[in-house]
């Protein structure tokens, strides 16, 4: 999808997932283990292609050990 065609919030919460990840010196693998999805998944999230269900925020917070509102950009 190009960067013109992304939601501007996907790609804001995605980028934010990148920060907590690359923070905590892991790969999209390791989080995507932690978080119980692909690690295809974790990419598409990061760079804004997904719109992301309630069930995987909780699973990505959970895995970056930070609440699921840490996830959304102040």
């Amino acid at each position: 999808m190009p960067p013109s065609t992304r939601e501007p919030r996907l790609v804001d919460f995605g980028a934010r997932v990148r920060e907590l990840r690359e923070e905590r010196g892991w790969s999209q693998e390791v989080l995507a283990e932690r978080a119980g999805v692909h690690r295809t998944y974790v990419g598409s999230v990061e760079r804004g292609e997904r719109n992301v269900s309630l069930k995987n925020i909780y699973a990505l917070a959970e895995a970056l050990a930070v609440r699921a509102r840490d996830l959304f950009p102040a």
